[in-house]
């Protein structure tokens, strides 16, 4: 029996899997862990819980027949520098009572699922931070990063006359979830083959984020979605948002607001067309475009880019390697060089010495006695992966040893990459 599935008790706290019957108080731990409303779950909520949940990876800890722990993961594909899927363990709905703080639950929980995880094959695991200061210490490093803006639409210089795209024959038209669940699936692969670092989304994710699963706990309001179709008549792109209604300034002047949920496109004709088009909606004022990646075109698709104000910046998707040969032959590389890396896990998963060979038509990972040209923890492995972190700026930080003149400047050569990161989605 694995050390998961067998129930660990330290300090008359217990450890275990959730057994089906105790998924209504578990869920309702997660809610209060996450300062939601403290109440009894629906039939409904607790339903789509299980719906999406494997038994012998939702887990608990339990003091004297009470949930005082969460913690659930799940299979998952992280899309690698150069497109290819790499499968992941994705780590969720994290928390532990204040009541059971410094106990070492986390620790628990956390060790024997990475260590299933490694054992069941995974490359990597990944999380959202609820609090950055956490995860460093298990191997997690922040892997990408997002940026929200808020576009001020009278500064922006657009033409408020905006009818339609460019492109002759393109088309934007307003559907509904029906026609999102028809066609997102389909445009959302052929987006995240092409981007690095977005993440997999099951048939479950569109259900749930068209209010096919709505319940009392988790309300469900209707957004606004546009679809754009190019010249042939594929579709390219997908926008969702919400507007503020009947808000008026002085003198009856309408001070709206749109909210994009959520972008997807696969043309840059696609993506110009649908952030003209929610910049051009009547009497919308202003746009907060949704955590985008920190280099996103739209202020520069902007006529004055000063109009679109960086209104949050923060951490995103964390990435935890469990597997360093397969997760470094699994991206590309723009260029060619050599780097042994000494790559530190007190946890035991992924440590040791490695030599990553590397060319624009592959690439060569083995363990090695040879000496280390960079000498990293895991975690900062983890940040390097998705070509995000400067190597050189980790050495200045003293988070990362340059045991060879020049070997930060290499290993930045090979990861780092041309275009950030980006993981539009929350799990």
């Amino acid at each position: 029996m694995s050390d998961v599935a067998e129930a660990a008790v330290v300090d008359d706290v217990e450890v275990r899997a959730v057994a089906d019957e105790e998924l209504p108080a578990w869920l309702r731990a997660v809610q209060a862990g996450f300062l939601n409303p403290f109440a009894a779950m629906s039939d409904d909520a607790v339903a789509h819980l299980r719906s999406r949940t494997a038994p012998a990876r939702t887990l608990g800890a339990y003091d004297r027949g009470r949930c005082v722990g969460t913690y659930r993961s799940f299979r998952q594909e992280v899309t690698a520098v150069g497109g290819a899927p790499v499968v992941a363990n994705a780590v969720s709905g994290v928390t532990v009572a204040p009541t059971h703080r410094r106990r070492g639950i986390l620790s628990r929980m956390m060790a024997g699922d990475l260590a299933e995880a490694k054992e069941r094959g995974d490359v990597l695991a990944t999380l959202n931070s609820a609090e950055y200061p956490i995860y460093g210490r298990y191997g997690f490093g922040a892997a990408t990063w997002v940026t929200e803006w808020t576009v001020d639409v009278p500064r922006s210089g657009l033409d408020p006359r905006w009818s339609g795209p460019e492109e002759s024959g393109a088309r934007i038209d307003l559907v509904d979830g029906d026609d999102v669940r028809k066609h997102g699936p389909e445009l959302f692969e052929r987006f995240r083959a092409a981007r690095h670092g977005v993440v997999s989304r099951d048939e479950e994710w569109w259900l749930r984020n068209t209010g096919m699963q709505a319940t009392p706990e988790f309300p469900w309001q209707e957004p606004f979605y546009a679809l754009y179709r190019g010249p042939s008549g594929q579709v390219e792109g997908l926008v969702a948002y919400r507007t503020t209604n009947n808000e008026w300034g002085p003198s009856r002047l309408p001070r709206n607001a749109a909210t994009v949920l959520g972008i997807t496109a696969v043309t840059p004709a696609a993506e110009r067309a649908l952030w003209h088009y929610v910049c051009a909606i009547d009497k919308v004022v202003s746009v907060r475009s949704g955590w985008l990646a920190p280099d996103d075109l739209l202020p520069h698709l902007l006529p004055d880019p000063r109009a679109a104000t960086v209104t949050g910046h923060a951490d995103w998707l964390w990435v935890r390697i469990l597997d360093v040969v397969r997760a470094l032959e699994a991206r590309t590389y723009a260029g060619s060089g050599t780097v042994v890396l000494e790559i530190g896990d007190s946890a035991g998963l992924a440590g040791g010495r490695y030599r990553l060979d590397a060319t624009p038509q592959g690439a060569s990972c083995v363990p090695t006695t040879a000496t280390a040209d960079l000498v990293l923890d895991v975690r900062e492995l983890g940040e390097m992966w998705l070509g995000d972190a400067s190597v050189a700026r980790a050495v200045a930080l003293g988070r990362v040893g340059e045991e060879r003149t020049g070997a930060a400047a290499v290993a930045d050569a090979l990861f780092r990459t041309s275009r950030r990161p980006w993981c539009p989605d929350m799990f």
